[in-house]
């Protein structure tokens, strides 16, 4: 019954710029399926409870469909597409921003054994679970809240609390609770992705990137790999990529401008690189881009 529920309250609160009057709470409708999509995933829980989507992260794909929840604890560059979806049965989706501030302040307030014990390893950045009952209702009245501007105020932070606590305690906990320590191997990878991402453009050295990480070269490298299923190196020219293809979008006649402002010295190489990424040159891509309106790519719905 909640499921149901849930897509009256997505469909009825849909905007097309997906956002709603509760603050980190997204709301997505789409009715038609796009070709796969490169974008930045965000740190998110999406919910999906209509339509289908696909996520590529490096060489690990991710579906997910009603029902289901998707974690993303790091912002990782993905590509996606809606399998699902069309004018009759839209794909429908809710979204709630993952706060590193929230999490630790739950862990801290948990009782000891309140919270399954951690594994071995750092876990991947992103993952798919089915959705328990009670992470359904709690995000169905969060949504009721939409309907309730006099509540919303009180009581959307207490349920947007338990939302969070259900999944931290929930079968991809792991990877949330990560975001919530200090010290956790998660918390040392995402420092390093957001410092290359603010970097993407100048070159850099791995060992460099590990120290500042406060991580031995061997522990980051295989750390790295875990969250975010590429290396350092392959995780900078995503980056550099999705720049330049959105640089494009607003500079189609730059196209050796915009390959130097993402990093790339050799025109050719960007390129070359550029067609692999997109399955065309820059120049065709920025073309087409101008000539299209595409959904959003990340992890929503």
């Amino acid at each position: 019954m909640s499921l149901d529920e849930l897509r009256t309250l997505l469909a009825r609160h849909a905007r097309p710029d997906w956002t709603t009057a509760i603050d980190g709470v997204l709301v997505s409708k789409v009715d038609r399926p796009d070709p796969p999509a490169p974008s930045m995933s965000g740190m998110v829980l999406a919910v999906i409870a209509q339509g289908s989507k696909r996520l590529a992260l490096g060489d690990r794909v991710y579906a997910y469909g009603p029902g289901q929840y998707l974690v993303a604890s790091v912002d990782l560059p993905v590509t996606g597409q809606f399998t699902q979806a069309d004018p009759e049965q839209p794909a429908l989706g809710f979204g709630l921003t993952l706060e590193p501030s929230a999490v630790a302040e739950l862990l801290l307030r948990a009782g000891p054994g309140d919270t399954p014990r951690a594994g071995g390893g750092v876990p991947s950045g992103i993952a798919v679970s089915e959705a328990p009952a009670a992470l359904l209702d709690a995000v169905v009245r969060l949504l009721r809240l939409l309907d309730e501007p006099r509540d919303r105020a009180v009581l959307a932070p207490l349920v947007k609390r338990e939302i969070l606590w259900r999944v931290i305690t929930g079968e991809q906990g792991a990877t949330v609770r990560q975001l919530g320590l200090a010290d956790s191997g998660l918390s040392h990878i995402s420092r390093a992705v957001r410092w290359i991402r603010e970097h993407y453009a100048e070159p850099f050295r791995v060992e460099d990137v590990a120290r500042r990480s406060g991580m031995s070269v061997s522990a980051f490298y295989r750390n790295f790999q875990a969250v975010t299923a590429m290396s350092p190196i392959q995780f900078q020219k995503q980056i550099r990529l999705q720049e330049a293809r959105l640089l494009l979008a607003t500079h189609p006649n730059d196209v050796t401008g915009v390959g130097q402002r993402v990093g790339y010295d050799n025109p050719s190489q960007f390129s070359r690189e550029y067609r692999r990424q997109f399955g065309a040159p820059p120049s065709r891509d920025a073309a087409r881009l101008r000539s299209t309106v595409r959904t959003p790519a990340g992890v929503l719905p």
